[in-house]
């Protein structure tokens, strides 16, 4: 009894932080809440902060009662997925007058006193459809498949899309469906664009998530690797995989997680973003400055940027490496853009379990 008393007392003399979770049916979210729960727990911040977690799902109603709980649980401060960038305002305004710290990484939360991290979302859907305008030479069919309605990310990369293929007038967007940033959803919904049509009607893939799915699920129509159709999309490494030329050697792989050449621009919202609100959350505890809006590097990756880790150390993180051995990562929708020169105790274990890295 002595020993979960003075446990309990440790904790009292800790920061309280909070992770307000909202979607999490895909593995963006679990691989970007593992990197906060291994930040949490390395040796920087375990004796510093008790973190606590919260799921609301897609329900913002939700999210604005566990928020509301939180700041009167004596939360410091608390790192937000937000389902929505304007519906949490209200529940924010009112923990920040509280003094509770409000940082949002990934989606945005537009109420002035929240900080937020992100990438630039409309650069995203901009430069990816851009790429494959290019790749199609500026004319034929093709499908998007956007992410979780509502969000701030879905709205900006999906409206930057389209105002790119809007310039080109040969460019005709023949099928579009909700993907909710998940392969499972993903292989669903395109099953069902190809109900009224075939792979040989379609040109191109704008896909937040799944263009592994689509390359897998083109091989398993009969399609060759040198057939896949140009996908600009996520950065799970399933897809990474199938990006590296046919042929090369990897550990682990077996069809279609396997390389194939296939014709891609990967980019992604770094899974490390929740992670690093955390760590700026606390600095804005501990009285540092921190800017509102932290931007993080588009990561984008090409065949011919394309780079193996073959063990997946710090080292090779650091060094550019971009996809991970399948021996390594075996789920193929995990994502691969791990690397924050910020956030050095971070690397493949925290993004697979949760643990830090060193």
């Amino acid at each position: 009894m002595a020993a979960v008393t003075m446990t309990a007392a440790q904790a009292e003399k800790k920061h309280q932080v909070y992770l307000s979770m909202s979607y999490i049916g895909n593995d963006w979210q679990a691989e970007a809440a593992n990197m906060v729960k291994a930040l949490a727990a390395s040796k920087e911040y375990a004796d510093k902060i008790n973190l606590n977690v919260q799921v609301a799902g897609p329900n913002a109603q939700r999210q604005i009662q566990q928020i509301n709980a939180m700041v009167q649980a004596g939360a410091e401060a608390i790192v937000v997925y937000p389902i929505s960038p304007t519906a949490l305002n209200q529940v924010v305004k009112s923990a920040c007058a509280k003094g509770v710290k409000i940082i949002a990484y990934d989606g945005e939360i537009t109420e002035p006193c929240a900080y937020n991290v992100t990438i630039d979302q409309a650069e995203a859907g901009q430069k990816t459809a851009e790429w494959l305008v290019d790749k199609l030479g500026g004319k034929g069919n093709i499908i998007m498949v956007t992410g979780v309605p509502g969000t701030s990310v879905d709205t900006a990369r999906t409206a930057a899309a389209k105002e790119v293929f809007a310039k080109h007038p040969d460019i005709k967007i023949v099928g579009e469906a909700v993907g909710m940033w998940s392969q499972a959803v993903a292989r669903t919904e395109i099953s069902k664009l190809l109900s009224t049509r075939k792979w040989d009607d379609i040109n191109g893939l704008w896909m937040q998530v799944g263009c592994f799915t689509a390359n897998s699920m083109q091989i398993e129509a009969g399609k060759t690797p040198e057939q896949l159709l140009p996908c600009a999309g996520e950065g799970s490494n399933g897809g990474r995989i199938q990006m590296l030329p046919a042929g090369t050697k990897v550990d682990g792989g077996s069809s279609p997680y396997l390389p194939m050449g296939a014709p891609r621009i990967s980019y992604a919202s770094p899974p490390y973003s929740g992670a690093l609100a955390l760590k700026l959350a606390v600095d804005l505890i501990d009285g540092k400055d921190v800017p509102k809006h932290t931007t993080l590097p588009l990561p984008l990756v090409t065949n011919e940027t394309i780079k193996l880790c073959e063990t997946g150390d710090w080292s090779e993180l650091k060094a550019g490496c971009n996809v991970f051995q399948p021996s390594l990562v075996s789920n193929p929708g995990w994502f691969a853009s791990i690397y924050s020169a910020e956030l050095p105790g971070l690397g493949l274990q925290a993004a697979l379990v949760g643990q830090p890295d060193e």
